[in-house]
């Protein structure tokens, strides 16, 4: 039988590569923040955006001069790519948020006082109530908890139409954001999906699924496996095009809204 978990345990790796930060201005004169990395394997300057911020991964004592005359080359680019994945991530404002995204929909937010913070559904829309002076941590953490539940609850009503076909059922879905992907499957048949999932249409969440399920049956991405997808989901195309087309953006905004604010460009 399979389980939930929100997260699994991260362990940092002792040979993580030396990080600092820089500063680039972009052709509208605004300010962002670089994160430049100095990786050992590096062999050429790589500049990189994506929900997290901007990234900077440089080889071995490239100097701050070279690694910011680079990015200021790119600052055309970098300016592009920036409002793509940005564009639309508002961070989390707490009184004064008016929707939320949840299942494809901007869905109206209502703020309400109360002796703890508490993010639930009410009739035509979600209700966050918090005590007067309440942190801001604090009710990203419960919208993050709230999302989460609603994740569980559409992978729970999914999830039985599918068992019947498959060879097992995974051995173990975690449901937390993920940086590249949308979903995985472990050798060891524990699943992986991405919480932004649960701000798209419900098809797109659903076709991940399906996705990463048909990986018990081939653990590949061949003809055979794509053969599975289709006879389980027939209109995986669309939503598959829907993730790669928004998929920055998505994620975006999901760490705007339960991430201390640390991404998003400055100025």
């Amino acid at each position: 039988m399979f389980n939930f978990r929100a997260r699994t345990p991260r362990v940092a790796s002792p040979a993580a590569p030396r990080q600092a930060t820089l500063q680039a201005t972009l052709p509208d004169g605004r300010v962002v923040d670089v994160l430049r990395v100095h990786h050992a394997r590096a062999r050429g300057i790589r500049l990189s955006v994506t929900e997290r911020g901007v990234r900077l991964t440089c080889p071995p004592r490239t100097s701050d001069k070279r690694a910011l005359a680079f990015v200021q080359e790119h600052a055309g680019w970098l300016a592009g790519q920036l409002a793509h994945t940005f564009g639309t991530a508002e961070p989390l404002a707490v009184g004064l948020t008016a929707s939320l995204p949840l299942r494809g929909e901007a869905v109206p937010l209502y703020w309400r006082e109360g002796r703890y913070v508490r993010v639930e559904p009410v009739e035509g829309g979600i209700a966050i109530s918090h005590p007067p002076g309440v942190r801001e941590a604090a009710v990203r953490k419960a919208l993050a908890d709230f999302y989460l539940a609603q994740a569980r609850a559409d992978v729970g009503r999914w999830l039985p139409k599918y068992l019947p076909g498959l060879p097992r059922a995974p051995r173990d879905i975690v449901i937390r954001p993920l940086t590249s992907l949308w979903g995985s499957l472990a050798p060891d048949d524990r699943m992986r999906l991405d919480l932004a999932l649960v701000l798209v249409r419900p098809s797109a969440f659903e076709y991940v699924l399906v996705h990463e399920l048909c990986h018990l049956v081939q653990a590949n991405h061949s003809s055979a496996f794509w053969d599975e997808v289709d006879a389980r989901f027939p209109h995986w195309e669309a939503e598959r095009d829907l993730l790669r087309a928004k998929g920055r953006p998505i994620k975006a905004m999901l760490r705007a809204l339960i991430d201390v604010p640390r991404a998003r460009p400055a100025g």
